[in-house]
Protein backbone atom coordinates (compact mmCIF):
# COMPACT_ATOMS: atom_id res chain seq x y z
CA UNK A 1 0.00 0.00 0.00
CA UNK A 2 1.03 3.50 -0.68
CA UNK A 3 -0.34 6.85 0.15
CA UNK A 4 2.02 8.48 -2.59
CA UNK A 5 1.39 6.16 -5.25
CA UNK A 6 -2.16 4.19 -4.08
CA UNK A 7 -3.45 0.72 -6.20
CA UNK A 8 -6.44 -0.19 -7.48
CA UNK A 9 -7.19 -3.55 -8.41
CA UNK A 10 -10.49 -5.03 -9.62
CA UNK A 11 -10.07 -9.29 -9.30
CA UNK A 12 -12.52 -11.45 -10.89
CA UNK A 13 -12.49 -14.25 -13.30
CA UNK A 14 -13.88 -13.93 -17.37
CA UNK A 15 -17.20 -12.56 -17.98
CA UNK A 16 -18.11 -11.79 -13.99
CA UNK A 17 -18.50 -8.27 -13.93
CA UNK A 18 -14.89 -6.70 -13.82
CA UNK A 19 -15.68 -4.56 -17.18
CA UNK A 20 -18.69 -2.88 -15.45
CA UNK A 21 -15.92 -1.64 -12.34
CA UNK A 22 -14.32 -0.37 -14.77
CA UNK A 23 -16.41 1.70 -16.58
CA UNK A 24 -17.42 2.93 -13.26
CA UNK A 25 -14.48 3.92 -12.27
CA UNK A 26 -13.40 5.54 -15.77
CA UNK A 27 -16.53 7.53 -15.40
CA UNK A 28 -15.23 8.55 -11.79
CA UNK A 29 -11.53 9.53 -13.22
CA UNK A 30 -12.74 11.38 -15.72
CA UNK A 31 -14.99 13.47 -13.70
CA UNK A 32 -12.30 14.68 -10.87
CA UNK A 33 -9.73 14.39 -13.63
CA UNK A 34 -7.64 11.91 -12.45
CA UNK A 35 -4.67 10.29 -14.52
CA UNK A 36 -4.87 6.79 -14.04
CA UNK A 37 -2.03 3.74 -15.11
CA UNK A 38 -4.27 0.93 -17.01
CA UNK A 39 -3.05 -2.71 -16.69
CA UNK A 40 -4.94 -5.58 -18.09
CA UNK A 41 -4.45 -8.93 -16.24
CA UNK A 42 -3.74 -10.74 -19.76
CA UNK A 43 -1.01 -8.76 -20.23
CA UNK A 44 0.87 -10.90 -17.50
CA UNK A 45 -0.16 -14.75 -19.14
CA UNK A 46 3.10 -15.68 -19.27
CA UNK A 47 1.73 -17.98 -22.62
CA UNK A 48 0.35 -16.34 -25.95
CA UNK A 49 -2.30 -17.53 -27.88
CA UNK A 50 -0.47 -20.57 -29.85
CA UNK A 51 1.90 -21.12 -26.67
CA UNK A 52 -1.19 -21.69 -24.70
CA UNK A 53 -2.67 -23.86 -26.83
CA UNK A 54 0.19 -26.65 -27.17
CA UNK A 55 0.69 -26.75 -23.74
CA UNK A 56 -2.85 -27.22 -23.33
CA UNK A 57 -2.64 -30.29 -25.30
CA UNK A 58 0.88 -31.19 -23.86
CA UNK A 59 -0.09 -31.03 -20.25
CA UNK A 60 -3.49 -33.49 -21.27
CA UNK A 61 -1.54 -35.76 -22.68
CA UNK A 62 0.69 -35.93 -19.17
CA UNK A 63 -2.51 -36.21 -16.98
CA UNK A 64 -1.57 -32.52 -16.06
CA UNK A 65 -4.15 -29.63 -15.35
CA UNK A 66 -3.40 -26.40 -17.04
CA UNK A 67 -5.35 -23.22 -17.38
CA UNK A 68 -5.06 -19.11 -17.51
CA UNK A 69 -6.27 -19.33 -13.78
CA UNK A 70 -2.79 -20.98 -13.04
CA UNK A 71 0.52 -20.05 -11.50
CA UNK A 72 1.95 -22.38 -14.75
CA UNK A 73 0.33 -19.70 -17.35
CA UNK A 74 0.96 -16.46 -15.49
CA UNK A 75 3.56 -14.36 -14.47
CA UNK A 76 2.67 -13.52 -10.93
CA UNK A 77 6.10 -12.41 -9.65
CA UNK A 78 6.24 -9.54 -12.66
CA UNK A 79 2.71 -8.28 -11.36
CA UNK A 80 4.17 -8.54 -7.98
CA UNK A 81 6.80 -6.50 -9.07
CA UNK A 82 4.70 -4.02 -10.81
CA UNK A 83 2.59 -3.44 -7.88
CA UNK A 84 5.61 -2.93 -5.51
CA UNK A 85 7.36 -0.78 -7.58
CA UNK A 86 4.46 1.64 -8.35
CA UNK A 87 3.54 1.61 -4.71
CA UNK A 88 7.24 2.30 -4.28
CA UNK A 89 8.67 4.70 -7.30
CA UNK A 90 4.66 5.63 -9.09
CA UNK A 91 6.76 4.25 -11.92
CA UNK A 92 7.06 0.44 -13.53
CA UNK A 93 6.81 -2.15 -16.45
CA UNK A 94 3.36 -2.89 -18.82
CA UNK A 95 2.54 -4.65 -22.07
CA UNK A 96 -0.36 -5.36 -24.04
CA UNK A 97 -1.83 -8.66 -25.07
CA UNK A 98 -3.57 -8.21 -28.14
CA UNK A 99 -7.05 -10.13 -28.05
CA UNK A 100 -8.16 -9.26 -31.83
CA UNK A 101 -6.91 -7.76 -35.41
CA UNK A 102 -8.65 -4.61 -34.49
CA UNK A 103 -6.26 -4.71 -31.29
CA UNK A 104 -3.42 -6.20 -32.95
CA UNK A 105 -3.17 -4.24 -36.25
CA UNK A 106 -1.85 -0.56 -34.56
CA UNK A 107 1.20 -3.00 -34.10
CA UNK A 108 1.12 -4.94 -36.94
CA UNK A 109 1.42 -8.19 -35.07
CA UNK A 110 -0.94 -10.98 -35.15
CA UNK A 111 -3.83 -11.46 -32.78
CA UNK A 112 -2.99 -13.66 -29.39
CA UNK A 113 0.20 -11.70 -29.32
CA UNK A 114 1.98 -9.53 -26.46
CA UNK A 115 3.40 -6.14 -27.30
CA UNK A 116 7.21 -5.16 -26.34
CA UNK A 117 7.27 -4.33 -22.43
CA UNK A 118 7.02 -0.21 -22.22
CA UNK A 119 7.31 1.81 -19.12
CA UNK A 120 4.04 3.60 -17.10
CA UNK A 121 2.80 6.84 -18.47
CA UNK A 122 4.58 9.48 -16.14
CA UNK A 123 3.17 11.46 -13.10
CA UNK A 124 -0.03 9.07 -12.79
CA UNK A 125 -2.02 10.00 -9.81
CA UNK A 126 -2.80 6.25 -9.59
CA UNK A 127 -2.62 2.49 -10.77
CA UNK A 128 -5.81 0.79 -11.94
CA UNK A 129 -5.64 -2.63 -12.34
CA UNK A 130 -8.00 -5.65 -13.72
CA UNK A 131 -7.83 -8.95 -14.49
CA UNK A 132 -7.99 -12.45 -12.97
CA UNK A 133 -5.03 -12.01 -10.07
CA UNK A 134 -5.60 -8.64 -8.83
CA UNK A 135 -4.87 -10.04 -5.02
CA UNK A 136 -2.85 -13.32 -5.52
CA UNK A 137 -1.62 -14.61 -2.72
CA UNK A 138 0.50 -17.88 -2.98
CA UNK A 139 4.01 -19.39 -1.64
CA UNK A 140 5.92 -17.32 -3.60
CA UNK A 141 3.86 -13.79 -4.08
CA UNK A 142 1.63 -11.95 -2.59
CA UNK A 143 0.28 -9.02 -4.98
CA UNK A 144 -2.86 -8.29 -2.60
CA UNK A 145 -0.11 -6.73 0.25
CA UNK A 146 0.59 -3.63 -2.17
CA UNK A 147 -2.93 -2.75 -3.11
CA UNK A 148 -4.76 0.32 -1.22
CA UNK A 149 -8.68 -0.90 -2.89
CA UNK A 150 -9.09 -4.47 -3.44
CA UNK A 151 -12.08 -5.07 -5.52
CA UNK A 152 -13.32 -8.88 -6.19
CA UNK A 153 -16.34 -9.44 -8.63
CA UNK A 154 -18.02 -12.57 -8.89
CA UNK A 155 -21.12 -14.38 -9.68
CA UNK A 156 -22.32 -17.39 -8.17
CA UNK A 157 -20.68 -20.29 -10.09
CA UNK A 158 -23.82 -21.78 -11.94
CA UNK A 159 -24.20 -17.82 -13.56
CA UNK A 160 -20.47 -17.69 -14.70
CA UNK A 161 -20.63 -20.91 -16.24
CA UNK A 162 -23.94 -20.21 -18.20
CA UNK A 163 -22.13 -16.62 -19.32
CA UNK A 164 -19.35 -18.75 -20.51
CA UNK A 165 -20.90 -21.17 -22.43
CA UNK A 166 -23.46 -19.01 -24.09
CA UNK A 167 -20.43 -16.11 -24.98
CA UNK A 168 -17.95 -19.08 -26.37
CA UNK A 169 -20.50 -20.49 -27.93
CA UNK A 170 -22.07 -17.68 -29.46
CA UNK A 171 -18.88 -15.35 -30.04
CA UNK A 172 -15.87 -18.16 -30.37
CA UNK A 173 -18.13 -21.05 -32.20
CA UNK A 174 -17.22 -23.48 -29.79
CA UNK A 175 -19.91 -26.31 -29.02
CA UNK A 176 -21.64 -26.62 -25.63
CA UNK A 177 -19.50 -29.71 -25.21
CA UNK A 178 -15.54 -28.10 -25.73
CA UNK A 179 -17.00 -25.26 -23.22
CA UNK A 180 -18.06 -27.81 -20.98
CA UNK A 181 -14.34 -29.74 -21.51
CA UNK A 182 -12.60 -26.03 -20.57
CA UNK A 183 -14.86 -25.46 -17.45
CA UNK A 184 -13.64 -28.86 -15.97
CA UNK A 185 -9.96 -28.57 -17.37
CA UNK A 186 -9.45 -24.99 -15.47
CA UNK A 187 -11.64 -26.15 -12.27
CA UNK A 188 -8.48 -27.00 -9.73
CA UNK A 189 -6.81 -23.66 -10.87
CA UNK A 190 -10.24 -21.71 -10.42
CA UNK A 191 -10.13 -23.10 -6.86
CA UNK A 192 -6.57 -22.85 -5.88
CA UNK A 193 -6.03 -19.30 -7.48
CA UNK A 194 -9.25 -17.59 -8.30
CA UNK A 195 -11.47 -18.37 -4.85
CA UNK A 196 -8.97 -17.78 -2.35
CA UNK A 197 -8.35 -14.09 -3.56
CA UNK A 198 -12.00 -12.92 -2.38
CA UNK A 199 -11.30 -13.74 1.23
CA UNK A 200 -8.45 -10.96 1.08
CA UNK A 201 -10.86 -8.28 -1.07
CA UNK A 202 -11.83 -5.08 0.80
CA UNK A 203 -15.11 -5.00 -1.21
CA UNK A 204 -16.56 -7.74 -3.13
CA UNK A 205 -19.45 -7.72 -5.58
CA UNK A 206 -21.73 -10.75 -6.29
CA UNK A 207 -23.84 -11.17 -8.55
CA UNK A 208 -26.78 -13.40 -8.02
CA UNK A 209 -29.74 -14.53 -10.63
CA UNK A 210 -33.57 -14.74 -9.42
CA UNK A 211 -34.24 -17.69 -11.83
CA UNK A 212 -33.68 -21.12 -12.04
CA UNK A 213 -29.70 -21.52 -12.96
CA UNK A 214 -29.60 -25.27 -11.53
CA UNK A 215 -28.32 -26.83 -14.92
CA UNK A 216 -26.22 -24.43 -16.33
CA UNK A 217 -24.93 -26.84 -18.91
CA UNK A 218 -28.71 -26.76 -20.63
CA UNK A 219 -29.44 -22.97 -20.32
CA UNK A 220 -29.07 -20.88 -23.15
CA UNK A 221 -30.10 -17.74 -21.83
CA UNK A 222 -28.08 -15.49 -19.12
CA UNK A 223 -30.08 -13.69 -16.49
CA UNK A 224 -30.05 -10.18 -16.83
CA UNK A 225 -29.21 -7.40 -14.88
CA UNK A 226 -33.10 -7.06 -13.46
CA UNK A 227 -33.37 -10.54 -12.94
CA UNK A 228 -30.59 -10.57 -10.68
CA UNK A 229 -29.26 -9.25 -6.78
CA UNK A 230 -26.38 -7.94 -6.20
CA UNK A 231 -24.41 -8.93 -2.70
CA UNK A 232 -21.91 -6.30 -1.67
CA UNK A 233 -19.68 -7.68 1.19
CA UNK A 234 -17.45 -5.05 3.27
CA UNK A 235 -14.48 -5.81 4.50
CA UNK A 236 -11.82 -3.28 4.75
CA UNK A 237 -13.74 -0.69 4.23
CA UNK A 238 -17.14 -1.50 6.35
CA UNK A 239 -17.29 1.31 8.13
CA UNK A 240 -19.86 2.87 5.79
CA UNK A 241 -22.67 5.46 6.38
CA UNK A 242 -24.95 2.02 5.26
CA UNK A 243 -28.23 4.57 5.65
CA UNK A 244 -26.86 6.81 3.12
CA UNK A 245 -26.53 3.89 0.49
CA UNK A 246 -29.98 2.70 1.61
CA UNK A 247 -31.72 6.17 0.64
CA UNK A 248 -29.52 6.30 -2.76
CA UNK A 249 -29.68 2.75 -4.02
CA UNK A 250 -33.76 2.06 -4.46
CA UNK A 251 -34.74 -1.33 -3.40
CA UNK A 252 -31.63 -1.90 -1.64
CA UNK A 253 -31.18 -3.69 1.58
CA UNK A 254 -29.12 -4.85 4.39
CA UNK A 255 -28.78 -8.91 4.78
CA UNK A 256 -26.22 -8.45 7.66
CA UNK A 257 -24.23 -5.56 8.98
CA UNK A 258 -21.53 -5.65 6.54
CA UNK A 259 -23.69 -6.47 3.45
CA UNK A 260 -25.75 -4.24 1.38
CA UNK A 261 -27.90 -6.26 -1.09
CA UNK A 262 -28.80 -4.00 -4.09
CA UNK A 263 -31.06 -4.47 -7.39
CA UNK A 264 -29.07 -6.36 -10.47
CA UNK A 265 -29.38 -2.77 -12.42
CA UNK A 266 -28.39 -0.74 -10.12
CA UNK A 267 -25.05 -2.34 -9.57
CA UNK A 268 -23.16 0.37 -11.79
CA UNK A 269 -24.55 3.02 -10.04
CA UNK A 270 -23.98 1.41 -6.62
CA UNK A 271 -20.45 1.10 -7.38
CA UNK A 272 -19.81 4.87 -7.79
CA UNK A 273 -21.93 5.22 -4.96
CA UNK A 274 -19.73 3.61 -3.23
CA UNK A 275 -16.22 4.20 -4.41
CA UNK A 276 -16.34 7.44 -4.68
CA UNK A 277 -15.58 8.87 -1.11
CA UNK A 278 -12.84 5.84 -1.29
CA UNK A 279 -11.39 7.35 -4.41
CA UNK A 280 -11.67 11.08 -2.69
CA UNK A 281 -9.96 9.97 0.48
CA UNK A 282 -7.02 8.13 -1.67
CA UNK A 283 -6.92 11.25 -3.50
CA UNK A 284 -6.96 13.37 -0.65
CA UNK A 285 -4.26 11.51 1.13
CA UNK A 286 -1.69 11.80 -2.04
CA UNK A 287 -2.21 15.39 -1.94
CA UNK A 288 -1.55 16.02 1.42
CA UNK A 289 1.77 13.68 1.31
CA UNK A 290 2.70 15.92 -0.92
CA UNK A 291 2.77 19.02 0.85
Amino acid sequence: MSVEHPIISVTGSSGAGTTTVKKAFEDMFRRKKIKAAVVEGDSFHSLDRQEMKQAIKIAEQEGRNMSHFGADANLFDKLEELFRTYAKTGTGMKRYYLHNEVEAAPFGQQPGTFTPWEPLPENTDLLFYEGLHGGIITDKVDVAQWVDLLIGVVPIINLEWIQKISRDCAERGYSAEAVTHTILRRMPDYINYIVPQFSHTHITFQRVPLVDTSNPFIARDIPTADESLVVIRFNKYRDQDYTYLLSMIHGSFMSRPNTLVVPGGRMGFAMQVIFQPILDELMEKKRKAYR
